[in-house]
């Protein structure tokens, strides 16, 4: 881990020494609402110059449903070669133990995580094991709103499968639980959660592999840069995985690291788990 980070105002003075990037979505593409257009026009500039970019998302959705919400959200297909999502990898935990009773606990809206899968889903009290994909209200509730799901749940020793391990995310600016929150809380009380997603390894190994074929050629770790916005996520996953690392310090952290100044924020990168090698304020050229 470096004992400095770099602070950029753009990602040009050092793309060169990378052939693939792994960015995340939300946070550095998007905010949810609405795209960074800088961030785009960056990643395809990186693609001009023969960076293969895979976008890399904790998102409990296959990647098909992720492309139809970046397209409608207004991200330009020239910014990215792919994508990976948590889901994909999530979905090849779930066929793993196809034919189980589960029980789903998460919004419809991420149902298509289960589409084709021998997944039986039953309620709570007969599901054999668990997959979170969120909160089913994550406007209004919170991982304490299920404090007494997950006991019952750790009583009958289920598994929980956690198809997206952030913690929170940014939504226009307001911050909202995800179903990381959920496992953690589920761990607290000695249940027992897997991670499909950041920063965990199943998902870069996805990643690097979907990068590498479309390459046509293996590509060494150090020329691997990692994009994104969380230390817990990103961060950790970039340097548990021996990946350059570069946060974008505008999206979950944005409150923590909005005021402070170039001393300030070295120290702040040395309280936390992991430190970055770059950090800007958004990914811009």
């Amino acid at each position: 881990m470096p004992t400095s980070t770099r602070l950029l105002s753009g990602v040009a003075p050092i793309i060169g020494q990378y052939e693939l990037c792994l960015c995340d979505i939300w946070g550095v593409v998007h905010n949810g609402v609405a795209p960074y257009a800088e961030a785009c026009a960056a990643l395809a500039k990186m693609r001009a110059g023969g960076v293969t970019v895979v976008l890399v998302s904790n998102a409990p959705r296959p990647r098909s449903e992720i492309a139809i919400q970046l397209g409608r959200l207004g991200v330009p297909g020239d910014a990215f070669d792919a994508i990976v999502t948590s889901g994909d990898v999530a979905r090849d935990l779930i066929a793993h133990r196809a034919g189980e009773p589960l029980y789903h606990l998460g919004p419809d809206r991420d149902l298509p995580l289960l589409a084709g899968l021998d997944a039986p889903r039953v309620p709570a009290a007969e599901g054999r094991y668990v997959v979170c994909t969120g909160l089913f209200d994550d406007e209004t509730e919170t991982a304490e709103t299920y404090a007494e799901q997950l006991a019952d749940f750790a009583r009958r020793d289920l598994t929980l499968i956690c198809a997206n391990p952030d913690l929170v995310v940014d939504r226009g600016g307001r911050m909202v639980p995800c179903a990381g929150s959920i496992a953690l809380a589920y761990e607290q009380i000695g249940g027992r959660a897997i991670y499909a997603g950041k920063p965990h390894a199943p998902i870069y190994e996805l990643a690097i592999r979907q990068g590498q074929e479309l390459r046509g050629e293996n590509v060494e770790r150090s020329r691997i840069l990692a994009i994104g916005d969380a230390i817990r996520t990103d961060i950790a996953g970039a340097v548990h995985y021996g990946l350059g690392s570069l946060m974008c310090l505008g999206g979950i952290h944005a409150e923590e690291t909005g005021e402070l100044s170039p001393a300030e924020l070295q120290d702040w990168f040395a309280r936390q788990s992991h430190r970055p090698d770059y950090a800007m304020q958004q990914l811009a050229w």
